[in-house]
Protein backbone atom coordinates (compact mmCIF):
# COMPACT_ATOMS: atom_id res chain seq x y z
CA UNK A 1 0.00 0.00 0.00
CA UNK A 2 1.76 3.58 -1.36
CA UNK A 3 0.85 6.76 -0.23
CA UNK A 4 2.18 10.00 -0.37
CA UNK A 5 2.36 10.78 3.40
CA UNK A 6 2.45 8.60 5.87
CA UNK A 7 1.03 9.81 9.40
CA UNK A 8 2.52 8.36 12.56
CA UNK A 9 -0.30 8.59 15.53
CA UNK A 10 -4.02 10.17 14.98
CA UNK A 11 -3.27 12.89 17.46
CA UNK A 12 -4.37 16.17 17.08
CA UNK A 13 -1.21 17.46 15.20
CA UNK A 14 -0.99 14.62 13.13
CA UNK A 15 -4.53 15.07 12.04
CA UNK A 16 -3.61 18.51 11.81
CA UNK A 17 -0.92 18.21 9.44
CA UNK A 18 -2.49 15.18 7.22
CA UNK A 19 -5.63 17.35 6.79
CA UNK A 20 -3.87 20.45 5.31
CA UNK A 21 -1.76 17.96 2.95
CA UNK A 22 -4.99 16.49 2.09
CA UNK A 23 -6.19 20.13 0.75
CA UNK A 24 -2.94 20.00 -1.08
CA UNK A 25 -3.67 16.83 -3.05
CA UNK A 26 -1.90 14.53 -1.32
CA UNK A 27 -3.00 11.11 -0.96
CA UNK A 28 -2.41 10.37 2.75
CA UNK A 29 -2.86 7.33 5.62
CA UNK A 30 -2.69 8.18 9.34
CA UNK A 31 -1.51 5.10 11.17
CA UNK A 32 -3.21 4.88 14.89
CA UNK A 33 -2.51 2.15 17.13
CA UNK A 34 -5.64 2.40 19.22
CA UNK A 35 -9.47 1.58 18.30
CA UNK A 36 -10.30 5.24 18.05
CA UNK A 37 -8.55 8.57 17.00
CA UNK A 38 -7.37 12.00 18.94
CA UNK A 39 -4.46 10.95 21.30
CA UNK A 40 -4.39 12.81 23.92
CA UNK A 41 -7.08 15.39 22.41
CA UNK A 42 -10.14 12.30 22.27
CA UNK A 43 -12.89 11.05 24.44
CA UNK A 44 -13.70 7.27 25.07
CA UNK A 45 -16.71 5.18 26.15
CA UNK A 46 -16.98 3.17 29.47
CA UNK A 47 -20.30 1.66 31.55
CA UNK A 48 -22.34 4.30 29.17
CA UNK A 49 -20.58 7.50 29.80
CA UNK A 50 -17.80 9.41 27.56
CA UNK A 51 -14.85 10.31 29.70
CA UNK A 52 -12.34 12.69 28.19
CA UNK A 53 -9.08 10.62 27.45
CA UNK A 54 -6.45 13.14 28.45
CA UNK A 55 -7.13 17.14 27.39
CA UNK A 56 -10.62 18.65 28.47
CA UNK A 57 -10.31 22.80 27.85
CA UNK A 58 -10.53 23.75 24.29
CA UNK A 59 -8.58 27.05 23.45
CA UNK A 60 -7.66 28.19 20.21
CA UNK A 61 -10.40 29.34 18.14
CA UNK A 62 -9.35 33.41 18.59
CA UNK A 63 -8.54 35.32 16.08
CA UNK A 64 -4.62 34.53 15.25
CA UNK A 65 -4.67 31.19 16.93
CA UNK A 66 -3.72 27.80 15.14
CA UNK A 67 -6.93 25.85 15.37
CA UNK A 68 -8.81 29.02 13.94
CA UNK A 69 -6.61 28.77 11.28
CA UNK A 70 -6.93 25.60 10.87
CA UNK A 71 -10.83 25.34 10.65
CA UNK A 72 -10.82 28.42 8.24
CA UNK A 73 -7.93 26.80 5.75
CA UNK A 74 -10.57 23.58 5.68
CA UNK A 75 -13.62 25.45 6.22
CA UNK A 76 -14.87 23.36 8.71
CA UNK A 77 -17.34 24.43 11.70
CA UNK A 78 -17.46 23.10 15.00
CA UNK A 79 -20.49 23.30 17.70
CA UNK A 80 -18.80 24.65 20.50
CA UNK A 81 -20.28 26.64 23.87
CA UNK A 82 -18.32 29.14 25.05
CA UNK A 83 -17.49 29.37 28.36
CA UNK A 84 -17.95 32.95 30.44
CA UNK A 85 -16.08 32.36 33.34
CA UNK A 86 -12.98 29.79 32.18
CA UNK A 87 -12.28 28.57 35.21
CA UNK A 88 -11.68 28.86 39.00
CA UNK A 89 -9.18 28.34 41.48
CA UNK A 90 -9.02 27.48 44.93
CA UNK A 91 -6.18 28.71 46.75
CA UNK A 92 -4.15 27.10 49.47
CA UNK A 93 -5.42 29.75 52.12
CA UNK A 94 -9.13 28.73 51.11
CA UNK A 95 -10.21 31.28 49.05
CA UNK A 96 -11.17 31.18 45.74
CA UNK A 97 -10.83 33.61 42.63
CA UNK A 98 -12.70 33.32 39.08
CA UNK A 99 -10.24 33.42 35.76
CA UNK A 100 -12.46 35.83 34.21
CA UNK A 101 -11.79 36.12 29.76
CA UNK A 102 -12.27 39.98 30.29
CA UNK A 103 -8.50 41.74 31.18
CA UNK A 104 -10.46 44.27 33.57
CA UNK A 105 -12.35 41.84 35.23
CA UNK A 106 -9.76 39.51 35.60
CA UNK A 107 -7.68 42.30 37.17
CA UNK A 108 -10.19 43.59 39.70
CA UNK A 109 -10.10 39.99 40.85
CA UNK A 110 -6.91 38.88 40.90
CA UNK A 111 -6.71 42.54 42.88
CA UNK A 112 -9.09 41.35 45.60
CA UNK A 113 -7.66 38.46 46.42
CA UNK A 114 -3.36 39.45 46.08
CA UNK A 115 -3.93 43.14 46.36
CA UNK A 116 -3.57 45.47 44.38
CA UNK A 117 0.52 46.22 44.30
CA UNK A 118 0.84 45.67 40.10
CA UNK A 119 -1.35 43.19 39.20
CA UNK A 120 -2.48 45.33 36.26
CA UNK A 121 1.21 46.12 35.18
CA UNK A 122 1.83 42.35 35.51
CA UNK A 123 -1.47 40.83 33.69
CA UNK A 124 -1.35 43.40 30.87
CA UNK A 125 2.13 42.68 30.27
CA UNK A 126 1.62 38.70 30.16
CA UNK A 127 -1.41 39.65 27.56
CA UNK A 128 0.32 41.72 25.43
CA UNK A 129 2.88 39.40 25.22
CA UNK A 130 0.56 35.79 24.68
CA UNK A 131 -1.36 38.31 21.78
CA UNK A 132 2.07 38.72 19.85
CA UNK A 133 3.56 34.93 20.73
CA UNK A 134 0.33 33.69 18.71
CA UNK A 135 0.33 35.53 16.05
CA UNK A 136 4.04 35.35 15.24
CA UNK A 137 3.64 31.30 15.60
CA UNK A 138 1.33 31.74 11.99
CA UNK A 139 3.39 34.30 10.56
CA UNK A 140 6.66 32.37 10.73
CA UNK A 141 6.07 29.14 10.10
CA UNK A 142 9.44 28.36 8.74
CA UNK A 143 10.45 28.28 12.38
CA UNK A 144 12.66 27.35 14.06
CA UNK A 145 14.76 26.95 11.53
CA UNK A 146 16.96 23.82 10.12
CA UNK A 147 18.43 25.34 6.53
CA UNK A 148 18.79 28.24 4.94
CA UNK A 149 15.94 27.91 2.92
CA UNK A 150 13.93 28.34 6.24
CA UNK A 151 15.29 31.89 7.13
CA UNK A 152 15.15 32.54 3.22
CA UNK A 153 11.56 31.96 3.65
CA UNK A 154 10.97 33.83 7.21
CA UNK A 155 12.61 37.59 5.54
CA UNK A 156 9.26 38.85 3.78
CA UNK A 157 7.55 38.24 7.22
CA UNK A 158 9.39 39.65 10.01
CA UNK A 159 7.58 42.81 11.62
CA UNK A 160 8.79 44.75 14.35
CA UNK A 161 7.38 42.79 16.79
CA UNK A 162 8.58 39.63 16.67
CA UNK A 163 12.00 41.69 17.26
CA UNK A 164 10.55 42.83 20.67
CA UNK A 165 9.83 38.99 21.87
CA UNK A 166 13.55 38.36 21.59
CA UNK A 167 14.50 39.67 25.00
CA UNK A 168 11.64 37.47 26.91
CA UNK A 169 12.64 34.45 25.24
CA UNK A 170 15.61 34.69 27.83
CA UNK A 171 13.95 36.22 30.78
CA UNK A 172 12.08 33.48 33.61
CA UNK A 173 8.76 33.94 34.62
CA UNK A 174 10.28 33.83 38.01
CA UNK A 175 12.61 37.34 37.40
CA UNK A 176 9.10 38.82 35.88
CA UNK A 177 7.83 38.53 39.29
CA UNK A 178 11.00 40.38 40.68
CA UNK A 179 10.40 42.61 38.29
CA UNK A 180 6.99 43.35 38.85
CA UNK A 181 7.73 43.11 42.93
CA UNK A 182 5.29 40.01 43.53
CA UNK A 183 8.12 37.60 44.30
CA UNK A 184 7.39 38.41 47.80
CA UNK A 185 3.86 37.97 47.85
CA UNK A 186 3.59 33.92 48.53
CA UNK A 187 0.06 33.60 47.56
CA UNK A 188 0.27 34.99 44.22
CA UNK A 189 3.54 33.44 43.95
CA UNK A 190 1.69 29.37 44.36
CA UNK A 191 -1.11 30.34 42.26
CA UNK A 192 1.39 31.02 39.27
CA UNK A 193 3.53 27.77 39.67
CA UNK A 194 0.07 25.80 40.24
CA UNK A 195 -1.10 27.55 37.00
CA UNK A 196 2.05 27.29 34.89
CA UNK A 197 2.32 23.32 35.75
CA UNK A 198 -1.45 23.19 34.19
CA UNK A 199 0.27 24.12 30.37
CA UNK A 200 4.18 24.66 30.43
CA UNK A 201 4.66 21.85 32.78
CA UNK A 202 7.07 23.49 34.90
CA UNK A 203 7.40 25.91 37.41
CA UNK A 204 8.45 29.76 37.25
CA UNK A 205 12.29 29.21 37.74
CA UNK A 206 12.56 27.13 34.58
CA UNK A 207 9.84 28.42 32.06
CA UNK A 208 10.99 31.79 30.30
CA UNK A 209 8.40 34.57 30.43
CA UNK A 210 7.64 33.93 26.25
CA UNK A 211 5.82 30.76 26.83
CA UNK A 212 5.32 31.49 30.47
CA UNK A 213 3.07 34.57 29.71
CA UNK A 214 1.38 32.70 26.57
CA UNK A 215 0.43 29.71 29.59
CA UNK A 216 -0.37 32.49 32.38
CA UNK A 217 -3.21 33.69 29.77
CA UNK A 218 -4.74 30.85 28.08
CA UNK A 219 -7.74 32.00 30.03
CA UNK A 220 -7.92 35.21 28.52
CA UNK A 221 -9.21 34.15 25.23
CA UNK A 222 -11.81 31.77 24.66
CA UNK A 223 -12.49 29.02 26.35
CA UNK A 224 -15.29 26.55 24.91
CA UNK A 225 -16.67 23.38 25.50
CA UNK A 226 -17.87 20.63 23.00
CA UNK A 227 -20.70 18.32 23.51
CA UNK A 228 -19.95 14.41 23.70
CA UNK A 229 -16.46 15.25 24.78
CA UNK A 230 -13.01 16.44 22.41
CA UNK A 231 -13.76 13.51 20.01
CA UNK A 232 -16.15 15.86 18.71
CA UNK A 233 -13.40 17.86 17.79
CA UNK A 234 -11.16 15.34 16.37
CA UNK A 235 -13.91 13.52 14.59
CA UNK A 236 -14.50 16.37 11.56
CA UNK A 237 -11.11 16.47 10.99
CA UNK A 238 -10.88 12.14 10.32
CA UNK A 239 -13.91 12.79 8.37
CA UNK A 240 -12.51 15.42 5.87
CA UNK A 241 -8.98 13.15 5.42
CA UNK A 242 -11.30 10.40 4.61
CA UNK A 243 -13.96 12.63 2.83
CA UNK A 244 -11.17 13.42 0.11
CA UNK A 245 -9.98 9.68 -0.79
CA UNK A 246 -7.31 9.38 2.28
CA UNK A 247 -6.88 6.73 5.19
CA UNK A 248 -6.89 6.47 8.36
CA UNK A 249 -6.74 3.07 9.78
CA UNK A 250 -6.81 1.94 13.40
CA UNK A 251 -5.19 -1.14 15.41
CA UNK A 252 -2.16 -0.23 13.33
CA UNK A 253 1.13 -0.06 15.78
CA UNK A 254 3.94 1.15 13.67
CA UNK A 255 6.72 -1.19 14.71
CA UNK A 256 9.71 0.18 12.32
CA UNK A 257 10.62 3.15 9.12
CA UNK A 258 12.82 2.11 6.93
CA UNK A 259 14.48 4.23 4.44
CA UNK A 260 14.28 2.97 0.89
CA UNK A 261 15.31 4.77 -2.53
CA UNK A 262 11.86 6.24 -2.97
CA UNK A 263 10.73 7.36 0.30
CA UNK A 264 10.60 5.41 3.26
CA UNK A 265 8.85 1.42 4.63
CA UNK A 266 6.66 1.54 7.65
CA UNK A 267 6.06 -1.66 8.87
CA UNK A 268 3.43 -2.25 11.61
CA UNK A 269 1.84 -5.18 13.33
CA UNK A 270 -0.20 -6.25 10.96
CA UNK A 271 1.34 -4.66 7.57
CA UNK A 272 3.42 -2.71 5.29
CA UNK A 273 3.33 0.43 3.94
CA UNK A 274 5.45 2.64 1.70
CA UNK A 275 5.29 6.67 1.49
CA UNK A 276 7.11 9.74 0.06
CA UNK A 277 6.85 11.20 2.85
CA UNK A 278 6.44 10.62 6.33
CA UNK A 279 5.61 12.26 9.99
CA UNK A 280 5.47 10.89 13.01
CA UNK A 281 2.83 12.46 15.14
CA UNK A 282 4.85 10.81 18.60
CA UNK A 283 6.54 11.62 21.27
CA UNK A 284 10.28 12.34 20.35
CA UNK A 285 11.54 9.76 23.12
CA UNK A 286 8.96 7.14 20.60
CA UNK A 287 9.67 8.62 17.69
CA UNK A 288 13.60 7.63 17.74
CA UNK A 289 12.97 4.13 18.47
CA UNK A 290 11.04 3.81 15.55
CA UNK A 291 13.69 5.05 12.63
CA UNK A 292 16.46 2.33 12.00
CA UNK A 293 18.52 5.10 10.33
CA UNK A 294 21.43 6.38 12.87
CA UNK A 295 21.55 9.46 11.35
CA UNK A 296 18.25 10.61 12.44
CA UNK A 297 18.90 8.75 15.67
CA UNK A 298 21.87 10.95 16.16
CA UNK A 299 19.93 13.84 15.57
CA UNK A 300 17.10 13.11 17.64
CA UNK A 301 19.31 12.20 20.53
CA UNK A 302 20.14 16.22 21.68
CA UNK A 303 16.44 16.86 22.30
CA UNK A 304 15.17 13.75 24.45
CA UNK A 305 14.15 14.16 27.83
CA UNK A 306 14.24 11.56 29.97
CA UNK A 307 11.64 10.64 32.67
CA UNK A 308 13.42 12.29 35.49
CA UNK A 309 12.49 15.86 33.45
CA UNK A 310 9.01 14.71 32.61
CA UNK A 311 5.24 14.56 34.48
CA UNK A 312 2.82 12.01 34.33
CA UNK A 313 -0.66 12.26 35.78
CA UNK A 314 -2.80 10.31 37.97
CA UNK A 315 -6.31 10.49 36.57
CA UNK A 316 -9.85 10.16 37.69
CA UNK A 317 -13.33 9.95 36.29
CA UNK A 318 -16.16 10.46 38.17
CA UNK A 319 -19.62 10.17 37.46
CA UNK A 320 -21.50 12.13 39.44
CA UNK A 321 -25.87 12.66 40.58
CA UNK A 322 -27.75 15.13 42.28
CA UNK A 323 -24.81 17.96 41.73
CA UNK A 324 -26.54 21.45 41.44
CA UNK A 325 -25.85 22.92 37.84
CA UNK A 326 -22.13 24.27 37.46
CA UNK A 327 -21.78 28.20 36.75
CA UNK A 328 -17.86 26.74 36.42
CA UNK A 329 -17.07 23.79 34.72
CA UNK A 330 -12.96 23.93 35.15
CA UNK A 331 -11.30 24.16 38.58
CA UNK A 332 -8.11 23.95 40.05
CA UNK A 333 -7.93 23.20 43.44
CA UNK A 334 -4.51 23.53 45.65
CA UNK A 335 -3.34 20.83 47.70
CA UNK A 336 -0.60 22.61 49.94
CA UNK A 337 0.22 19.95 51.81
CA UNK A 338 0.20 17.84 49.13
CA UNK A 339 -1.15 14.29 48.26
CA UNK A 340 0.04 11.09 49.59
CA UNK A 341 1.94 9.01 47.44
CA UNK A 342 3.07 11.65 44.63
CA UNK A 343 2.98 14.94 46.62
CA UNK A 344 1.40 16.93 44.36
CA UNK A 345 -0.42 20.23 45.37
CA UNK A 346 -2.89 20.70 42.88
CA UNK A 347 -5.83 18.86 41.17
CA UNK A 348 -7.79 19.92 38.29
CA UNK A 349 -11.41 18.84 37.46
CA UNK A 350 -13.46 19.25 34.64
CA UNK A 351 -16.87 18.91 34.71
CA UNK A 352 -19.54 17.99 31.89
CA UNK A 353 -21.54 20.53 30.60
CA UNK A 354 -24.89 20.22 32.88
CA UNK A 355 -26.95 20.19 29.02
CA UNK A 356 -24.29 17.80 27.63
CA UNK A 357 -27.10 14.80 27.27
CA UNK A 358 -23.73 12.76 25.21
CA UNK A 359 -21.81 12.01 28.03
CA UNK A 360 -23.95 11.35 30.93
CA UNK A 361 -27.49 10.96 30.86
CA UNK A 362 -29.99 14.08 31.52
CA UNK A 363 -29.42 15.07 35.78
CA UNK A 364 -25.67 13.47 35.97
CA UNK A 365 -22.18 14.81 35.00
CA UNK A 366 -18.80 13.46 34.26
CA UNK A 367 -15.73 14.10 36.07
CA UNK A 368 -12.77 14.15 34.42
CA UNK A 369 -9.19 14.81 37.34
CA UNK A 370 -5.92 15.19 37.19
CA UNK A 371 -2.97 16.26 39.06
CA UNK A 372 0.66 15.58 37.89
CA UNK A 373 3.14 13.06 38.77
CA UNK A 374 6.97 13.92 38.25
CA UNK A 375 9.46 11.18 36.90
CA UNK A 376 6.69 9.18 35.92
CA UNK A 377 9.06 5.70 35.24
CA UNK A 378 10.07 5.57 38.81
CA UNK A 379 6.93 7.17 40.49
CA UNK A 380 4.99 3.51 40.94
CA UNK A 381 1.37 4.12 42.92
CA UNK A 382 1.15 1.27 45.24
CA UNK A 383 -2.08 1.75 45.85
CA UNK A 384 -4.92 3.52 44.02
CA UNK A 385 -7.88 3.74 46.50
CA UNK A 386 -6.13 5.99 49.08
CA UNK A 387 -4.88 8.65 46.32
CA UNK A 388 -8.68 8.47 44.70
CA UNK A 389 -9.98 9.15 48.63
CA UNK A 390 -7.72 11.87 49.35
CA UNK A 391 -8.41 13.51 45.73
CA UNK A 392 -12.43 13.10 46.37
CA UNK A 393 -11.89 14.54 50.29
CA UNK A 394 -10.08 17.66 48.03
CA UNK A 395 -12.93 17.87 46.37
CA UNK A 396 -15.54 17.68 48.74
CA UNK A 397 -13.41 19.72 51.22
CA UNK A 398 -13.75 22.45 47.97
CA UNK A 399 -17.43 22.35 47.93
CA UNK A 400 -17.10 20.92 43.94
CA UNK A 401 -18.78 17.69 45.07
CA UNK A 402 -19.99 15.27 48.12
CA UNK A 403 -19.39 11.69 48.49
CA UNK A 404 -23.12 10.62 47.94
CA UNK A 405 -23.42 12.58 44.51
CA UNK A 406 -20.70 9.61 43.25
CA UNK A 407 -22.50 6.85 41.60
CA UNK A 408 -19.42 5.98 39.55
CA UNK A 409 -15.38 5.95 39.70
CA UNK A 410 -12.42 4.72 37.66
CA UNK A 411 -8.49 5.77 38.08
CA UNK A 412 -5.42 5.43 35.93
CA UNK A 413 -1.61 5.52 36.90
CA UNK A 414 0.97 6.28 34.50
CA UNK A 415 1.73 2.93 34.01
CA UNK A 416 -2.18 2.45 32.89
CA UNK A 417 -1.50 5.27 30.36
CA UNK A 418 1.93 3.63 28.54
CA UNK A 419 -0.26 0.88 28.18
CA UNK A 420 -3.14 2.45 26.50
CA UNK A 421 -1.00 4.67 24.38
CA UNK A 422 2.49 3.75 24.25
CA UNK A 423 4.05 6.87 25.04
CA UNK A 424 7.10 6.86 26.58
CA UNK A 425 7.07 6.76 30.68
CA UNK A 426 3.52 7.37 30.71
CA UNK A 427 3.96 10.70 30.15
CA UNK A 428 1.41 13.90 29.49
CA UNK A 429 1.12 16.96 28.97
CA UNK A 430 4.22 17.54 26.03
CA UNK A 431 7.54 17.88 27.10
CA UNK A 432 8.13 20.87 30.08
CA UNK A 433 10.24 24.33 29.69
CA UNK A 434 12.98 24.80 30.51
CA UNK A 435 15.26 27.96 30.91
CA UNK A 436 18.16 26.83 29.50
CA UNK A 437 16.37 25.56 26.17
CA UNK A 438 15.65 28.38 24.14
CA UNK A 439 12.34 28.20 21.43
CA UNK A 440 15.28 28.01 18.45
CA UNK A 441 17.10 24.82 20.07
CA UNK A 442 13.46 23.07 20.05
CA UNK A 443 13.46 20.18 17.80
CA UNK A 444 12.21 21.44 14.40
CA UNK A 445 9.52 19.72 12.07
CA UNK A 446 12.65 17.88 10.34
CA UNK A 447 13.67 14.49 11.05
CA UNK A 448 16.31 13.83 8.07
CA UNK A 449 16.53 17.05 5.53
CA UNK A 450 14.90 14.46 3.32
CA UNK A 451 11.36 13.44 3.28
CA UNK A 452 10.82 12.35 7.58
CA UNK A 453 8.94 15.37 9.60
CA UNK A 454 7.66 14.98 13.19
CA UNK A 455 4.28 17.10 15.37
CA UNK A 456 2.73 16.57 18.19
CA UNK A 457 3.89 17.95 21.81
CA UNK A 458 7.25 17.40 22.15
CA UNK A 459 8.15 19.00 19.45
CA UNK A 460 8.01 23.12 18.77
CA UNK A 461 5.38 24.49 20.19
CA UNK A 462 3.82 21.27 21.39
CA UNK A 463 1.15 21.43 24.60
CA UNK A 464 -2.32 21.45 24.79
CA UNK A 465 -4.38 21.18 21.42
CA UNK A 466 -3.17 24.94 20.47
CA UNK A 467 0.26 24.28 20.22
CA UNK A 468 -0.10 20.42 18.93
CA UNK A 469 -2.67 21.87 16.37
CA UNK A 470 0.53 24.42 15.71
CA UNK A 471 3.22 21.89 15.35
CA UNK A 472 1.05 20.00 12.67
CA UNK A 473 0.29 23.14 10.66
CA UNK A 474 4.52 23.50 10.78
CA UNK A 475 5.27 20.05 9.85
CA UNK A 476 2.52 19.98 6.88
CA UNK A 477 4.37 24.02 5.87
CA UNK A 478 8.10 22.63 6.16
CA UNK A 479 6.90 19.54 3.60
CA UNK A 480 5.39 21.08 1.88
CA UNK A 481 7.98 23.90 1.49
CA UNK A 482 10.51 21.57 0.71
CA UNK A 483 9.05 19.81 -1.40
CA UNK A 484 6.47 21.32 -3.81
Amino acid sequence: MTYDVILIGSGFGSLSAAALLVKQGLQVCVLEQANYPGGCASSYYRKGYMFETGATTLVGLDEHMPLRYLLDKLELEIPVRKLDIPMQVHLPNGQTLMRYQSLPEWVREAERVFGKHQQRAFWEHCLRISKQVWQVSLQQKSFPFSNFRDVWHSLPHIRPGQVRLLPVAFQTVEQLLKQYGLLENQLFVDFVNEQLLITAQNYMGEVNVLFGATALCYTLFGNYYLDGGLINLVTPLVNYITGEGSAVLYRQTVRQVLPDQDGYQVQTNTKSFRSRFIISGLPLNNTQALFSDSKVQQKLAPYLLPSAKLNGAFTMGLVLQGLPPQQVLHHQVHVPEGLPQIKSKSVFVSFSHPKDTLRAPEKQIVASISTHIQDPERQIIRDKKVLEDAIIEVLVAAGLIKAENIVYRQSATPGAWQFWTERAFGMVGGYPQYRNIKPWQMKDARLDQKGAYVCGDTVYPGQGISGTCLSGILAAHKLLQDHF
